[in-house]
C-alpha cells in the first residue's frame, strides 16, 4: 500500500529522511512544511518533492496520511497532538517529548484520534540490534544477568555551529544520545521498573570551536555526566554512563551479560554492524552473521540515514506489528526523566509505565 508523506521541519535530519525512505517506494513524500518556507522549498526541490509550503497547510491536505514529525523536542507535544487531529499517523524524532506531562497528553491524543504514533530512535530495528534480540532469545549467553552501556562525549562544540539546545533543557546526554541506548537495552532485556541514579554539571560554559560556528560560547544548565542503574523486570541489572564531559574512552558501547557469555554491540545510534558473542567456552570473540539485512553500508554516512520506523509504522497500519511504538518512546522518556529525577531527590524512582518487548523482525 501506497502511503503519501509529509514533513514537518526541514532541518539537519530532515535530508536523512528523504535519503532513508528512498529504500521504500511505497513511502512516498509529497508535502515538505517548515515555519521557513524557503528552507522547505529548498529541500523539497533537492529531493523532487512536489511541494512544501506551511504545516497548517500540509495538515489540512487530505491526501497526506502519514506525518513524518522532525520539529524541536520542546514542540513535539503541540505539533503531534495537532496531527493526530487531523487525523494522521505520525512518526516523530526522539525523544517523544521533554515531560512525562507532553508524553501523556500524546498518548491521550493517539488514543482519541483514528491514526497511530510512532517514534524514533528506530536504529533497534536494524541488523545489529535484531542480531543481539536473536542471540538473547536463543540462549547464546544463557539468563541474562546485567548489561553496561556508555554514551561518551559527541564533541558537539567543535563541529555544531549552535549546539546551545545540546546543553539546555530538553538536551544533555540523557535526552540526546540516551534514547538510543535505552531503546536498545529494552529491546533486549525487556522494560525497567526501577532507576537510581546521580548526576552533575561539568562544566558550566562550554567553548564552541566549530569552524562555521555562530557563538563563541555556551552556558550549560542541564547536566551533561550522569550514571544510573537500572533494574528490569526480568531481574537483570543495567549500569548505565552518560556524558558529554568524557572525550576518550576505551570502554564498549553496549555489552549484555549471561550466565553463559557475553554480547558486545555497536553503536545504537547506527543501525548496522559487529555483534560479537563470547561463551564460557570461547578462546577468541565471535562476530554473529546479522539476521536480517543490512540498512546501509557498516562505517558510512549510510547509518545515519532513517526510514525503518516510518516503515514499521506503514506496517502497523496494514495490521502488522508496531514496535517503535508511543508506548515503547513513552516508556525510553520514562527511564531517561528517572534519571534526573533520581539524581536530584537521591532515591530510587519506580518507573509507572509499561511497554512490551518489541516484536522481532527476524523469524523466531
Amino acid at each position: 500500500m501506497t502511503h503519501n508523506i509529509g514533513i514537518v521541519g526541514a532541518g539537519n535530519i530532515s535530508a536523512r529522511y528523504m535519503q532513508g525512505l528512498q529504500k521504500y517506494p511505497e513511502l512516498k513524500v509529497n508535502y515538505i512544511a517548515d515555519i521557513d518556507h524557503a528552507r522547505a522549498a529548498t529541500l523539497a526541490s533537492e529531493f523532487a518533492v512536489p511541494r512544501s509550503g506551511s504545516a497548517d497547510a500540509l495538515l489540512a491536505d487530505d491526501s497526506i496520511d502519514i506525518v513524518i514529525n522532525l520539529t524541536p523536542p520542546n514542540l513535539h507535544a503541540r505539533t503531534v497532538i495537532q496531527a493526530l487531529e487531523a487525523g494522521k499517523s505520525v512518526y516523530v524524532e526522539k525523544p517523544l517529548a521533554t515531560t512525562r506531562e507532553d508524553g501523556l497528553l500524546m498518548l491521550k491524543a493517539e488514543r482519541e484520534n483514528p491514526g497511530i504514533l510512532g517514534s524514533a530512535p528506530d536504529t533497534f530495528l536494524g541488523s545489529a540490534g535484531q542480531t543481539a534480540r536473536h542471540a538473547i532469545d536463543s540462549g547464546y549467553i544463557g539468563t541474562p544477568i546485567g548489561a553496561s552501556a556508555f554514551v561518551r562525549s559527541s564533541r558537539a562544540e567543535t563541529w555544531h555551529p549552535s549546539p546551545g539546545f545540546l546543553f539546555q533543557q530538553g538536551g544533555g546526554p540523557v535526552m540526546d544520545m540516551g534514547p538510543y541506548y535505552i531503546a536498545a537495552l529494552v529491546n533486549c532485556l525487556g522494560p525497567i521498573r526501577r532507576v537510581s541514579a546521580d548526576a552533575r554539571i561539568g562544566s558550566e560554559t562550554r567553548i564552541v570551536t566549530a569552524p562555521d560556528r555562530t557563538v563563541d560560547e555556551i552556558p550549560v544548565t542541564v547536566n551533561t555526566h550522569a550514571s544510573a542503574v537500572f533494574s528490569f523486570a526480568s531481574g537483570a541489572i543495567g549500569t548505565v554512563l552518560m556524558s558529554f564531559d568524557i572525550w576518550d574512552t576505551t570502554l564498549p558501547r553496549i555489552e549484555i551479560y549471561g550466565t553463559e557469555g557475553t554480547l558486545s554491540l555497536n553503536d545504537p545510534n547506527t543501525f548496522d554492524g559487529d555483534v560479537r558473542l563470547k561463551r564460557r567456552e570461547h578462546g577468541e570473540w565471535q562476530v554473529l552473521e546479522p539476521v536480517t539485512p543490512l540498512f546501509g553500508t557498516v562505517g558510512t554516512p549510510e547509518q545515519h540515514r532513517r526510514g525503518l520506523g516510518v516503515n514499521d509504522l506503514a506496517g502497523a497500519l496494514a495490521g502488522g506489528p508496531h514496535r517503535a511504538s508511543s508506548s515503547f518512546a513513552f516508556h525510553v522518556l520514562d527511564a531517561m526523566l528517572a534519571i534526573d529525577e533520581a539524581a536530584a531527590a537521591k532515591q530510587t524512582i519506580l518507573l509507572e509505565s509499561r511497554t512490551e518487548r518489541p516484536a522481532p523482525l527476524f523469524n523466531s
